[in-house]
Order: structure tokens, then sequence, then C-alpha cells
């Protein structure tokens, strides 16, 4: 009985990371000016380790830049940038993330992501709360609140999950070690 609990624990220990989640950025309507993608990212959770796919045809880019760059919509000092068609940006540090179209327009027609992404993948309960900063309009000096943005274990119902590539070698891996300790 301790070897199959070994296996257990051992199966657990390699499948356990390999949970990271892959968000198709718009779902099927993909990286283009006829989404919302405040709506698309709204109730959906972000975790360190978790990828964002852009699927877009030519004449668009995804540019990660700073938040000031998202608000004006300025593409010059980018973090990065591509144009390949399909961009995948692995979210590899906790905070906000800023994604505009660096294509003159696009960005002010709705190109625009700004994802929060969670220290730790969560397993299932509660959420957090991130109050979005209020914004000052520098003409008049009136301050606009914005509203909260909660997030929580329920993930917004069109966004993707894709599992690790190596899931089924791991599955096929810990049945031969489970196999083992049963004979």
């Amino acid at each position: 009985m301790g070897k199959f609990l070994a296996g257990i624990f051992l199966f657990m220990c390699c499948v356990a990371p390999s949970l990271a989640k892959v968000h198709t950025v718009g779902d099927s309507a993909g990286w283009g000016l006829s989404v919302d993608y405040g709506t698309w990212a709204s109730g959906t959770t972000f975790n360190v380790g978790d990828s964002l796919v852009f699927n877009y045809p030519s004449g668009h880019t995804v540019d990660e830049v700073s938040s000031s760059d998202y608000s004006s919509c300025t593409a010059g000092n980018s973090i990065s940038s591509d144009s390949s068609g399909a961009t995948t940006i692995p979210l590899k540090t906790p905070g906000t993330h800023y994604f505009i179209c660096g294509v003159m327009g696009h960005c002010s027609g709705g190109m625009k992501l700004a994802v929060t992404v969670a220290a730790a993948a969560g397993g299932g309960g509660g959420g957090s709360t991130t109050p979005s900063p209020d914004t000052t309009t520098p003409s008049t000096g009136t301050t606009t609140p914005k509203p909260d943005t909660t997030t929580t274990s329920t993930r917004h119902p069109s966004a993707s999950v894709t599992l690790s590539p190596f899931i089924p070698l791991l599955i096929s891996g810990a049945v031969a070690i489970f196999s083992y300790f049963l004979i």
C-alpha cells in the first residue's frame, strides 16, 4: 500500500504543475476591432504560468505596453511587439499587463486589453477584488471613478483552456508506475 501511495504522490507532483491555462484572446473572434476585450477578460482569473494567445490577420500587431501607453494608445515605447498573426504571451509575473494593437487608430478603436495576473494558480476558492484607479481628465481636472473589477474562481464561459501536451505522456507513465506497484 505504501508503494501505491508513493506512486499517487509522484503522479500528482508531475501533473499538477502542468495545469496552466491558455487563454485565446477574443475566443473565436480573435484579436480584432470588433471585440469588447474588457467584457472578454471579465470573470476570468489569469495566473502566473498561464498564457495569452492572440490570433489575428495581417495588418495588426500585439504590443505589450506600460499603463500610461495603454491609456494614451501609444505604441512607440512597447515592451514587446509582434505581428506574426499568432502571438503567445506567457504570463510570467503578477500584476496588470497591458496590450494594444500598434496600428494607428486600432487601439482607440478598441483593440486594447488589460489583464490582472494573480501570483499563483488558484485551486477553486474565493476571489480577489482589484479596484481600478480613478481617471483624471487633464483638460477639466475632473476625476472619473472607474468601477471595481472583481475576479472570482468562476471562469468566463467562453474562455478556453488547453492543458499541457505532456499530460498524455504523464498519464501513461503514471499508469505504468501504478501497474508496477500493483503487481
